[in-house]
C-alpha cells in the first residue's frame, strides 16, 4: 500500500506539524506492506534536507508568489503521477490542499485530513477573513470531501462537529520516542540542580510568551523562591518578527539577566537544552496536542501548562501543572512550581514519562494510524479509534 503524505513546509517553518510528519513518515515506513512518500513546500535553504528522512521518499516543490499561499505550480501534477493509493493531508489553509482536491478528483482515491489544531475557535478567529476566503473557495469542500478525519484529541473532535463536519472521525495522539539517555533525570543533567525553565517551539503570540514574560517579571522579583536563582529559556524560531517584540518587551521589563532566548534548537542541541532544564512551561491559549510536552516529558521534565494544550492525562497523572494562559495564572504556577522541592518536581516529571511510554508511544499510535489506512483501503474493518461519523 502506498501512502503519500501531504504537508505545506518540509522544514522546521512548519512547526509542529513537520516534526509530527516527519515522525509518522520514519514510523509508517515497513515495506513491504507500507512505502510512504512525502510531499510539500520547498523553502530556499531548508534546515533538514531529504536525507535526514530516514529512507522515506520526499518531494519538496518551489513556491510561486506570496509564501503564506503556498502555490507550487507542480505540486498537482507530481502528485497524479505518484501512484498513491490514499492520501494523508497534514494541515490547511494553504495551496496543498487544493492540490488534495484535485488528486481525489483526478484519481476517484480517498484522502484523509490531519487538522492539528487549525479548526479550533482561536485559529479560526486568528486572520479570520482570510479563513473565511479559503472555507468559501477551497477548504470547506476539501474537509467535506474527506474519507476520515483525524483528531488528535477529544477536544479537536469536537471542533470538527462543531463545524458541521459529519464525516467519520478517528482520535489518534501524536506521539515521542523516549531519548536514548542513561538515566532520566539525574546523570544526564548538570551536577548541580537546575534552575532552568524551558519553553521550546515557534515564537508566535499563540503561544502566551508576552504573558510569560509578564509574569516572568514578577516571578523575577521573588528569587527566594526555590532556594536559587531561576532562568527562563525561551529556544525556537522566530514566526511575524514576534522575537523582535519579545526581545523588547524583556528589556522593557528588566528581565535580561534571568531571560535568555536561544534561538532555533535542533537535533543534538536539541536534546542538550533538553537535558539541561528543570521544567519546561507551554502557556499557548491555542494547540491541537503540541509534541513539545510529550519531548518534555520523555526526558523525565515536570511540565507547566495550560488546558488549551489538550492533553488532561497529564493534569490526572500529577505530570504537569494547570496554568491559565493569563499572566496572573501563569505566575501563580511559577510560584508553586519554585516552591517545590528538586525531588518532587523529579517524581512529577517521572510520571510523565511514564505516560508517554504508555499512552504516547509510537509502538501504540503508529499501529492505530495503520489500521485506519488499511480501512480506507478496504484492505481491514472499521478501526476502534473511529469514534464517529
Amino acid at each position: 500500500m502506498r501512502i503519500g503524505l501531504l504537508t505545506s513546509w518540509m522544514s522546521h517553518r512548519g512547526g509542529g506539524v513537520f516534526d509530527a510528519v516527519r515522525r509518522v513518515a520514519s514510523a509508517l515506513q515497513s515495506p513491504p506492506e507500507f512505502q510512504i512518500a512525502v510531499f510539500g513546500l520547498a523553502e530556499e535553504r531548508p534546515a533538514v534536507q531529504p536525507t535526514d528522512w530516514d529512507g522515506v521518499h520526499v518531494c519538496a516543490l518551489p513556491v510561486l508568489g506570496p509564501q503564506s499561499i503556498g502555490f507550487a505550480p507542480r505540486l498537482a501534477g507530481v502528485l497524479a503521477k505518484a501512484k498513491v493509493d490514499l492520501l494523508h493531508v497534514h494541515g490547511l489553509w494553504m495551496y496543498p490542499s487544493v492540490a488534495s482536491l484535485l488528486w481525489s478528483h483526478g484519481t476517484g482515491r480517498p484522502y484523509m485530513i490531519s487538522a492539528h489544531g487549525m479548526l479550533d475557535g482561536w485559529a479560526l478567529g486568528n486572520s479570520r477573513w482570510k479563513k473565511c476566503l479559503a472555507l468559501s473557495a477551497y477548504e470547506r469542500r476539501h474537509l467535506d470531501g474527506a474519507a476520515c478525519l483525524h483528531a488528535l484529541c477529544e477536544a479537536e473532535a469536537e471542533s470538527f462537529r462543531s463545524l458541521g463536519l459529519r464525516n467519520p472521525i478517528c482520535i489518534i495522539p501524536n506521539y515521542v520516542d523516549r531519548p536514548d539517555l542513561v538515566a532520566i533525570p539525574g546523570g544526564d543533567r548538570m551536577e548541580e540542580p537546575s534552575r532552568t525553565l524551558l519553553y521550546l517551539g515557534r515564537l508566535h503570540p499563540k503561544k502566551g510568551l508576552v504573558n510569560l514574560l509578564l509574569a516572568w517579571c514578577l516571578f523575577d522579583g521573588r528569587r527566594g523562591l526555590g532556594e536559587g536563582n531561576w532562568q527562563l529559556v525561551l529556544a525556537g524560531w522566530d514566526q511575524g518578527g514576534h522575537e523582535r517584540d519579545l526581545y523588547s518587551l524583556a528589556a522593557q521589563l528588566g528581565v535580561t539577566d534571568s531571560v535568555r532566548f536561544a534561538g532555533p534548537q535542533f537535533g543534538a542541541a536539541k536534546d542538550a537544552i533538553y537535558r539541561k532544564a528543570a521544567g519546561f512551561v507551554l502557556p499557548s491559549v491555542s494547540e491541537g496536542l503540541p509534541l513539545v510536552v510529550l519531548e518534555a516529558w520523555s526526558y523525565g521534565l515536570p511540565v507547566l501548562m495550560t488546558e488549551q494544550c489538550n492533553i488532561p492525562e497529564g493534569f490526572v497523572a500529577g505530570a504537569a501543572l494547570p496554568i491559565a494562559p493569563d499572566g496572573d495564572g501563569i505566575l501563580q504556577g511559577l510560584r508553586t512550581f519554585a516552591a517545590m522541592t528538586d525531588p518532587e518536581r523529579q517524581q512529577m516529571g517521572m510520571r510523565g514519562l511514564q505516560l508517554v511510554q504508555h499512552r504516547f508511544s509510537q509502538s501504540v499510535n503508529s499501529e492505530a494510524l495503520k489500521d485506519v489506512y488499511r480501512w480506507l483501503n478496504r484492505a481491514g474493518p472499521r478501526p476502534a479509534s473511529v469514534v464517529s461519523g
